[in-house]
This record gives C-alpha cells, structure tokens and sequence, in this order.
C-alpha cells in the first residue's frame, strides 16, 4: 500500500465532526506525517480505554497528555496515583528543544499550560479525605469485599437489619466488630427470639476477615464525614475540570484496600450519578493506574460485581481507562468492552513473552501497514499504537502514532508545592476534620457497661440474700441469732468468774472437812 493511500485512510478514519483530542502524529514505516493527526472523538470517550506498555515507555506521560486535555475540555478526571508521577499536571511545563522538535513533526503549536488539580488521599498520605461508611456500603457490598460465601452474607444482611432497627449506626470497622461480638454474647438472647441463631464459628470467620482488611489500612478509609462524589465534577473559575488526583503510594502492597476503594467509589457514582444517556461528551474519566492489584487478587463475586458495573457505568457520563503493562492483566470479559486502546511497547525477553505479544497483537484490528507483533516491541519512547471508536462506535484504523508531549510539568511537584496545594484546596476543610458521632461501637459500649453493672447489683442483692438466709438457719438452730465478738467475749468472762467461784468453794469445803478431823 502506497503512502497516499494510508493518508487518505488515516484522513477518513480520525475525522470526526464532534469535539475531539488530539493524542498525536500518524506514522508510517518508522516516520512521521506531519499534518496527519490522530484524533479521539469525546463522545465516545465512555466507552471506556486501555493504556498499556512496558516501564519507560512513555505510558505515564499518555496518561498525563490525555488528563490534561480532558481538563480543558470541561471534563473531570479522577486518577490513581500508584506511583506519584502524575502530580506534575499541576504546574506548566518547560519548552526545550526536543519538544519543539515533536511538536514541528505532529503539527501542532506547544505551549505550557497547567490543570487544575486536587490532591487527594484514602490513607494516612496528606490530601482531600476521601472517606466512606460501613453503612454506605451496604451488606452486598461489604459481602464481596470480604468474599463471603452465601451463609455468611446471611449473617451480614442480618447484622445491618438489626443495627437499622436498634438505630445503632455502622460508620467503621470497630461499629461492625463490635456489633458482631455483641450478637455472639450480651445479646445473643435478645437477637436470636427476633432474627434466628447464627454459629459463633460463622461469626468468627467474618470477623478474622474483617480483621485482615484492617490490617490493609481500610480503618482509615471506613469512617466520617463521607466523601460526596458529586465534588469530583467541580470546574475552575474557567470552566476547566479538575484533575482529582488520588496518592496511593503507600498502599502498592495493600491491594485489599485499593479494590474496596475502587468498588465502592464505582458504585458511588453509579447509585448518584443521574441517567445521562448518549452525550455528546462524558462527564468523569478515570485512570485506574497499576490496574492489576484491582483484579490479581479479586474474587470472582468482586470481578463480576466490577464487570457490571463498568457495562451499565458509560449511561452515566463516565469512562474508566485502565492503566497497565500488558493488556492480559485484565480479564478477557472487561478487556473486550474497552474502545480505546493506546498500545505502547512491549518486550520480548522469553518465550512466554513472545507468545503474549502475538495474544495482544490479536486484540487490535487488522492492518495491512504494519506487522503489529514485530513493531510492538520496536515502539520508541513516547510512540503507540493507537485504535478507537469513531462516533458510529466503528473501530478506527490502527495507527502508529508518535505521542503529543503534555503541556505541563513532565515532573513530580516538590514537597512544598505540594503542600501549597492541598491547603489552598476548598475540598480540604471540608473533608479533612475529625468527626466523633455516637456510633455502634459508643452505644453498645455503654449498654454492655450498664449491662455489666445491673449484673453486678443482681449477683450482691444474691449474696446478701444467701447471707440472711444463712443467719435465719442460725437463729432456728440455737433459738437466737448468733452473739456478736463483745457478747461473747463478756461470757468468757462470766465463765471464767463461775469456775473461780465454784472451785473456791470446793476449796473451802474439803479445808472444813480437814478441820474436823484434827479436832
């Protein structure tokens, strides 16, 4: 095929009559087009995306390139921040001669622009509190977060009835443990007449994995003031959505957490998020950087509460793009629903390897300017491999495509900036205050103690029962009550005084005895 006609194709393939990004240059047999652009349309941006490749291959700055535009579009964008690369988009960028350079081969004009940005946080990092309830969450929900199977999920549906019935608030984990410890012993009683028996031992397996999550930090995550998803569409004073970047450097081996945020930050916006329909722009895009510690050690219930989810999520105005190294970390079924595919290189060390690129090189479409499963593993930095979904929802052609370098900071911000940033943030005094609501944990608490003290008076009114009716016994018996310490210490006396009476006169009668006989 000759060049003409891979630009003509380009040309019809990435023409869109709708707004749309532009993510950089066509090219052809290793060189670029100058002029050919390739574009994304947003109307098809919720139907969600893939952007892969090995380390060092320029995914970030993709994702960084494609945040920023979003932004000045209008569209709100939520990142998980793995790595904490991303936090650069907050500050322009410096023009240098090899981004002068990129910027002459795709055709476009560079200029340093900065996006408006929030920090945010759902462990002890510093950032916007993003927080969640127990009862939020819903017994379903926490069900799945702990992979319990059906009879323990019967005992969770219960657990959350009788704690709406006795007005007893589940805000976190020490609410859910305490009312489970309360059901297994204080109020056991009380709790099997109206709901049913539940085994201790059942219990006990819930609350090991109540235990092992919150070992993973999700205490600091289930608590108050709850997160409003709704502030995650906030726009600046022109118009620009903001960049709602997520700091999860400190969870990379707590991948428990991670995926109890996610599932319940997804089924947050599904249940608020209003219908929307077939917009002509999505509302929220988000990243799901490092995508794997979501799905490695997911269970099957979580995997297919995730897949419903991102298949009913796109009615709402969101798309969600996952960000890995290789395309098969993510399960087949969530794989195929993804329209936009942003390929970087990938390398071939083993033979596994090898065969995996040939898998991923299927995923894409067919094409008659490139041998995809050889090129794949020739992508220079900062180049991909790039398909999407045109506004019919048609595949574009694949294209190989020399990235558009981002127009901010290809840089982390510094500590102080970002300290800077969080406390100029409006997100931040509203959501990072202690809250101390009587919960649960405080009023079963109080009902044990006050339980504890009545059982206490109960068993002292028994004893001193027990004491009366040992001295009624007494009194029976000796036909008095017993003596006390001075009584009986004055008849020791009297005693003694009678048995010195009674021997003198002993005494005195042998000694007139004796004078009679020597008279």
């Amino acid at each position: 095929m000759s060049q003409e006609q891979f630009t003509a194709e380009i040309q019809q393939g990435y023409t869109f009559k709708g707004a749309s990004i532009i993510l950089g240059g066509a090219m052809l047999n290793g060189q670029s087009l100058p002029g050919l652009q390739v574009k994304v349309p947003l109307k098809t941006l919720n139907r969600h995306g893939l952007i892969a490749g090995a380390t060092g291959t320029g995914k970030t700055k993709s994702i960084q390139l494609f945040s920023e535009q979003l932004a000045r579009n209008g569209i709100s964008v939520l990142m998980m921040d793995i790595k904490g690369d991303f936090s650069g988009i907050a500050a322009p960028g410096s023009l240098n001669p090899k981004i002068e350079e990129r910027a002459a081969a795709i055709g476009i004009n560079w200029t340093p622009q900065a996006s408006p940005v929030e920090l945010m946080s759902i462990s002890k990092q510093d950032g916007v509190r993003l927080r969640a309830t127990v009862s939020e969450f819903g017994p379903v929900l926490i069900s799945k977060i702990l992979d319990l199977n059906d009879t323990q999920q019967g005992v969770i549906s219960m657990v959350f009835k009788f704690s709406d019935d006795e007005q007893l608030p589940l805000l976190n984990l020490d609410d859910l443990k305490k009312v489970l410890q309360f059901l297994t012993n204080e109020g056991k009683e009380t709790f099997e007449k109206e709901y049913g028996s539940i085994s201790p031992s059942t219990v006990g397996t819930i609350m090991r994995k109540v235990i092992e999550m919150e070992q993973q930090g999700a205490g600091t995550f289930f608590d108050e003031p709850s997160f409003d998803v709704n502030d995650l569409l906030r726009k600046d004073e022109n118009g620009m959505g903001y960049v709602n970047i997520v700091r999860l450097t400190d969870i990379q081996d707590k991948p428990k957490l991670f995926s109890t945020f996610m599932l319940s930050l997804l089924a947050e916006v599904y249940q608020k998020f209003p219908e929307r329909g077939d917009m002509d722009q999505p509302e929220l895009i988000i990243f799901m950087d490092e995508a794997h510690l979501i799905f490695d050690n997911a269970s099957k219930a979580l995997l297919e509460q995730l897949e419903a989810i991102i298949k009913l999520i796109r009615s709402k105005g969101v798309g969600i793009f996952f960000c890995t190294q290789n395309p098969t970390d993510i399960p087949p079924i969530i794989l195929s629903q993804l329209g936009l595919k942003i390929q970087h290189a990938l390398r071939a060390f083993t033979a596994k390897d090898r065969q995996n690129i040939k898998l991923v090189a299927q995923n894409y479409p067919e094409t008659t300017y490139y041998k995809v499963d050889d090129l794949i593993t020739q992508l220079g930095i900062g180049e991909a491999f790039v398909s999407a979904l045109n506004e019919k929802g048609i595949p574009t052609p694949l294209v190989h495509t020399m990235m558009s370098p981002p127009q901010s900071r290809m840089d982390i911000l510094s500590d102080t900036e970002m300290q800077t940033l969080i406390r100029q943030s409006k997100l931040y005094n509203k959501y990072n205050h202690e809250m101390d609501s009587e919960s649960a944990y405080e009023i079963l608490s109080e009902k044990i103690e006050q339980s504890a003290k009545e059982e206490a008076a109960i068993q002292q009114q028994k004893e001193a029962e027990k004491e009366a009716a040992r001295q009624a016994k007494t009194t029976r018996t000796t036909g008095r009550a017993g003596k006390s310490t001075v009584e009986k210490m004055l008849d020791n006396t009297m005693t003694r005084q009678v048995a010195r009476t009674a021997a003198r006169e002993v005494t005195r009668g042998l000694l007139g005895v004796l004078k009679g006989m020597f008279k």
